[in-house]
């Protein structure tokens, strides 16, 4: 038996892919990944025409999704979550380390979202979903749309580079005080800035050092691979460590630390920030 979800464009300012306007419109199928599964299974018709991923919407369409019943969920996340700003149209909160953001799996930070933020009280609001990634091992600050109208905006942000993000991450190995990694990641330019903040000794690991990072660029892993690529990964990486220098059990010392951008609604320049976790603390006893 199919559950089907039907939902009416507004009109709109110039035709936008369906694939993009079409992230958070259902309950059914909320984030990207879940949107591009349905269209690539036919689950998903325009104007009663199955929609593809090339399919443009202009206003005025009925776009219904058709999902079998037993691909549904049928219990809520219970899973507690701090949030470090809402409003009506984006919240920021903070991602622990070890869940995902999205996927096939019950437990990840999508399907917490609806049980931990408020609903907008805007027209087009939809389930909170995250307008970008961060690995299962890392943690920090997430960002989250709350409106088919600010997801569009902030992934627009993204996609122009308008919104800063700094991360910090405990390296192993000598370090320059600066510096800039220019190297490729899957054939596509890429570059992460680096500053030495501090550096300690270590019997088992040499030198430990606190690195804060501003990447220009958002490929996969890219801060873990440019580590690496340049000989001071970082501490506890398991896919892109030293083998012989690899922490276990502490996790990733990787933590998306903030977010500075222009609210794309009431135009104020806003800054988030996430506190260093206690186990960088517990290294560098100065910060």
């Amino acid at each position: 038996m199919h559950q089907i979800q039907t939902h009416i464009v507004r009109q709109l300012p110039k035709p936008i892919r369906l694939q993009e306007y079409g992230v958070g419109i259902f309950e059914l199928a909320f984030t990207k990944s879940a949107l591009k599964k349905a269209l690539k299974k036919d689950y998903i018709t325009v104007n009663g025409i199955i929609a593809t991923s090339s399919t443009y919407i202009n206003g005025g369409e009925t776009i219904c999704l058709s999902i079998l019943e037993n691909s549904i969920p049928k219990t809520k996340l219970v899973f507690k979550l701090d949030v470090l700003f809402e409003d009506e149209y984006l919240a920021v909160i903070h991602k622990p380390a070890g869940i995902l953001i999205s996927g096939n799996t019950f437990k990840t930070i999508a399907n917490a979202l609806p049980q931990n933020l408020k609903w907008s009280t805007l027209a087009d609001a939809t389930i909170p979903q995250p307008v970008h990634r961060l690995d299962y091992p890392t943690t920090g600050l997430l960002l989250i749309g709350k409106a088919n109208s600010s997801i569009r905006e902030l992934n627009a942000l993204f996609k122009a580079k308008k919104i800063k993000k700094t991360y910090y991450a405990v390296t192993l190995g000598k370090m320059q005080p600066k510096g800039k990694i220019t190297s490729a990641i899957d054939n596509k330019r890429s570059q992460s800035n680096y500053t030495l903040k501090a550096s300690v000794l270590s019997k088992r690991f040499g030198i430990l050092n606190l690195v804060k990072l501003k990447p220009e660029t958002g490929r996969k892993h890219q801060l873990r691979k440019h580590l690496l690529s340049i000989g001071t990964p970082i501490l506890g990486d398991k896919n892109y460590g030293i083998d012989n220098l690899i922490l276990k059990g502490k996790g990733l010392y990787l933590h998306a630390y903030s977010l500075k951008f222009t609210h794309p609604f009431t135009n104020k320049k806003v800054t988030f920030k996430d506190e260093l976790p206690l186990k960088f603390k517990k290294i560098f006893d100065s910060i």
